[in-house]
């Protein structure tokens, strides 16, 4: 989805691009070799997945978009084409500052492009063993580590205040079927998150296993938490 994204945006050569909290260097990755983009400067706290070797076009750069120090002091006003973030503002804190200053890096004509989880249904959807555990999952990453999808909705909102045009936004939700890849994913996630998850009270480890439990069942059928991506461009010169 992101990918296909980029491309109807225009991503492509001469393009210069920022992935903010680029993890592996996927996307960079395929900016450069698929769409064939110029420059990329990815960025993360944790450099340590992206390319350790040379790849011409590429810059790893260590560095904290939440810092002051992001923006002016690292890169000139005005220097992207495209400035991208995926799963990265939902954990971090003032979501409306960080999207003003990423939109601030954009040239004129230059895309910003935020991605981030959304769940639609898990507030508003029956008890479930699988809706207590999600609301356990959100709950927990809330109290651990600041995760608030609460914002991902208002992105628009967030990217018109911040002086973009052009603004629109589309959600991807995944299917949630029996034994699928998105059950085994979901399964991997509260494994890892079940101490935060059991501490906000709302679910125990025999709660979790029962969820996890009808992530395989063909008697089940839920709705997946989502991505909502949303993009803005700045106004180009007169």
């Amino acid at each position: 989805m992101t990918t296909a994204r980029l491309r109807q945006l225009g991503a492509g050569p001469g393009w210069r691009c920022l992935d903010v909290g680029a993890g592996t260097g996927t996307v960079a990755s395929w900016l450069l070799r698929e769409a064939g983009v110029a420059e990329v400067v990815a960025v993360d706290r944790h450099t340590t997945f992206l390319p350790g070797e040379p790849v011409d076009g590429l810059t790893t750069l260590q560095a904290d978009v939440t810092s002051d120090r992001f923006g002016p002091d690292l890169f000139a006003p005005g220097l992207f084409d495209l400035v991208h973030a995926r799963f990265v503002l939902m954990h971090l804190p003032s979501p409306a500052e960080l999207v003003e200053k990423l939109a601030g890096l954009l040239a004129p004509g230059g895309v910003l492009v935020l991605s981030d989880a959304v769940d639609l249904t898990t507030d508003a959807a029956g008890d479930t063993p699988y809706t207590r555990a999600m609301r356990a999952m959100w709950q927990g990453l809330r109290e651990t580590i600041g995760t608030d999808i609460s914002w991902v909705p208002r992105y628009p909102e967030l990217m018109l205040a911040a002086g973009l045009e052009s603004v629109a936004a589309e959600i991807h939700v995944p299917p949630l079927v029996p034994g699928g890849p998105l059950g085994r994913f979901w399964a991997r996630t509260w494994d890892r998150a079940r101490t935060a998850m059991t501490a906000t009270g709302v679910v125990d480890d025999a709660a979790i296993d029962e969820a996890e439990r009808l992530l395989d069942s063909p008697g089940y059928v839920g709705l997946s938490p989502g991505m909502l991506t949303a993009w803005g461009r700045r106004p180009a010169r007169p």
